[in-house]
């Protein structure tokens, strides 16, 4: 259900339990290239290269493989795999999501691996561990109940669309029911999505309704806003979007120009955000774009009576509106016509 509410599909889903008879490959192999050894009943790999994770460190961290008991665990599986990936699905590039607290384990995992493909003969696809910080609450703690209890996401979207849903209706109570229910569904599930993907994901953040669902501010309700009002010039003036260009100038007020400019770094934000898969960086461009539209659209009357000056900025607006819709629906958000 959850899933579902985020537009979210997986392609293979393959549990541990899958890689269970693989992993007698794994210690055959690591033994035999003698990455690995015994150490008290147990197959291990050391890696003197890293300090904490020598023999000599004050505090033993082997990358254990095999438990003395003959059992596999994370290590294990996780090394078979990423040979099961490599060979089955030919993948050039693996990544790892999850909390902070596993950085060790993956930061041993791929220097395994490294040796392991190396010293077998296999090139090894790009790895990376992209890992995320805690939510925590007003009080500065890790988010949780009342109770005490950790707090269960779909309490979290059930509240945020509820408040989403009471938002539009104070705003808008002549909307009939069902669109504004729709709407607020629509800007519950983005206001959660957009508080977790505009935070850099190795920062604790602090959850809040209020900022959360603000219509100002770096949040989705201020980004969907901006697309509405844009495509809202269109529509009063009987235009689709990208039409009325005919004609148009290079820009030249201040406002122009500074909206000209920043619509063209977008591809360095995407880029950016790619590279080191922080979809912050474009959260950011995002709200730094709609806020240079902003000022552009408090600066300039967009319909006015000289038709080439009429034309370049209804041609800003269209390239706005494009650039803000691609953003959003990159970072899984449906744009919505009116809030």
């Amino acid at each position: 259900r959850i899933y579902d509410q985020f537009g979210l599909k997986t392609d293979v889903i393959l549990g541990e339990s899958f890689y269970r008879d693989k992993v007698d490959q794994v210690y055959a192999e690591l033994a035999k290239h003698k990455l690995a050894e015994e150490s008290e009943g147990a197959l291990v790999v050391w890696h003197e290269e890293e300090p904490r994770f020598s023999r000599d460190a004050e505090t033993k961290m082997p990358f254990i493989v095999r438990k003395k008991d003959g059992s596999s665990n994370y290590a294990s599986t996780d090394l078979a795999t990423l040979l099961y990936r490599t060979e089955h699905f030919k993948a050039d590039e693996i990544v790892y999501v999850t909390d902070g607290r596993q950085q060790d384990h993956f930061h041993q995992l791929f220097l395994t691996g490294d040796k392991w493909f190396k010293a077998s003969g296999r090139k090894l696809p790009r790895l990376r561990h992209v890992w995320f910080g805690t939510i925590l609450g007003e009080d500065g703690k890790a988010i949780k109940t009342k109770s005490g209890e950790p707090v269960r996401l779909q309490e979290l979207i059930d509240q945020a669309e509820k408040l989403a849903f009471e938002a539009v209706t104070s705003k808008n109570p002549d909307v009939p029911e069902a669109e504004r229910k729709a709407i607020g569904k629509a800007i519950g599930v983005a206001a959660m999505r957009y508080a977790d993907l505009s935070s850099n994901r190795t920062m604790d953040y602090t959850f809040s309704w209020g900022k959360l669902l603000a219509f100002e501010g770096n949040t989705a309700p201020y980004l969907m806003y901006a697309v509405v009002r844009v495509r809202s010039i269109f529509r009063k003036s009987g235009l689709a979007v990208g039409q009325g260009e005919e004609g148009a100038t290079d820009p030249e007020t201040p406002a122009e120009i500074a909206l000209a400019r920043k619509l063209l770094a977008f591809t360095a934000a995407l880029d950016q955000a790619l590279e080191e898969l922080r979809p912050h960086h474009l959260c950011t461009y995002l709200h730094e774009l709609a806020a240079a539209y902003g000022t552009f659209y408090a600066a300039d009357s967009v319909i006015v009576d000289d038709p080439a000056v009429k034309a370049r900025r209804l041609m800003l607006c269209s390239r706005t509106c494009s650039v803000m819709e691609t953003g959003l629906r990159l970072l899984g958000i449906e744009p919505v016509e009116r809030m």
